[in-house]
């Protein structure tokens, strides 16, 4: 076994170990966020962890009402030019800890006035030292270079921040069932290896989201692009109807994410726009009344606002899957390294 497969099956336990380590850390973190009451909150972070920004802005702004933004790294490093954010509560995410221009943003901000919170998997790294707060991932290391179970571990992080900062109830018990459900997406995937062997020719694809799961596509995007060397594209579907739907050709491959929620009831129109274009379609979902003819099942229980923990999994087991398919390394991609630092 790959150390890809092996981390992409190792989530459900680090998930459960996140939970179990740093839920009551977490609260009082939001027990000081209020007490601060900041304006907004900005989020530094690259690659895949700008992916885990991209699901606070939703779940941050649904839940505790708080606009997020996400930082630009380039404006503080070269242009030396950094915006006021002493009101905000400025969050960097990186999965090591070690992208300087993550950090860079944090320092300026703290040095500002603002409360800063770093979440990393290495709490003794650059990124985690610069920051007021830091969260750990509690992930082990993770020795792939496409990141997945240290993606999940900082959606999760979020989640929880969310649920502390809303004090809902109803929150809290969602993410009790968190692990399970995340088990039972693994579980449930089979149909995304058929699919990959049988675009094991694919140059080119698309993957749509709309809010929570908009990162979803995108980061679905990332893996297949690091591990098979092919484009891929992430489109809100709002997005993908305003335009980009006319690349879709016969059997050119889409991938969809519509979990069961406020969102979903806006893809029925795109699916049947996909099926009559000839689209090759993947659907991730737990709404059987799509009625797609390839789709991969969501646990019927797993709530929207915490879907896109479940919801990546199949997306990162089609990169695996792809990328095995074609005869490419899985745990170290050509030309990538683990640690990317960008200044």
């Amino acid at each position: 076994m790959s150390h890809l497969e092996s981390e992409i099956y190792e989530q459900p336990q680090v998930i459960g170990r996140l939970l179990d380590s740093e839920s009551d850390h977490i609260r009082e973190i939001a027990r000081i966020i209020h007490t601060f009451k900041p304006a907004f909150v900005c989020i530094a972070a690259r690659g895949t962890s700008d992916n885990a920004a991209r699901y606070a802005q939703y779940a941050l702004g649904i839940h505790a009402r708080m606009p997020v933004a996400l930082a630009t790294p380039s404006i503080h490093t070269l242009y030396n030019a950094a915006p006021d954010l002493s009101r905000a509560l400025v969050i960097g995410i990186s999965q090591s800890g070690m992208a300087a221009d993550v950090t860079r943003v944090v320092s300026d901000a703290r040095m500002q006035g603002a409360l800063t919170l770093s979440v990393t998997n290495n709490p003794d790294s650059p990124l985690a030292k610069s920051a007021e707060h830091h969260i750990a991932l509690h992930a082990g290391e993770e020795i792939s270079v496409a990141a997945t179970k240290t993606y999940t571990a900082q959606l999760t992080v979020i989640a929880m921040l969310v649920a502390a900062l809303a004090n809902d109830p109803v929150l809290d018990a969602d993410l009790l069932r968190l692990t399970e459900q995340v088990t039972q997406t693994l579980e449930l995937a089979a149909p995304v290896q058929e699919f990959a062997n049988r675009n094991v020719d694919l140059e080119s694809f698309a993957a749509l989201g709309r809010a929570y799961n908009y990162c979803t596509a995108i980061e679905t995007c990332l893996k297949v692009q690091e591990l098979c060397y092919v484009i891929g594209q992430g489109y809100s579907e709002a997005d993908f109807l305003h335009g980009p739907i006319a690349i879709v050709k016969p059997e050119f491959p889409v991938i969809v994410f519509a979990p069961r929620g406020k969102s979903s009831a806006n893809f029925g129109t795109l699916l049947a726009k996909l099926r009559e274009r000839s689209a090759t379609t993947l659907l991730i979902t737990n709404d059987a009344g799509f009625g797609m003819d390839t789709w991969v099942r969501l646990p019927n229980t797993l709530p929207e606002w915490l879907s896109p923990i479940a919801a990546v999994l199949p997306g990162q087991l089609f990169g695996m899957y792809l990328a095995l398919a074609k005869g490419n390394p899985v745990d170290k991609p050509k030309g990538l390294s683990k640690v990317t630092v960008t200044l």
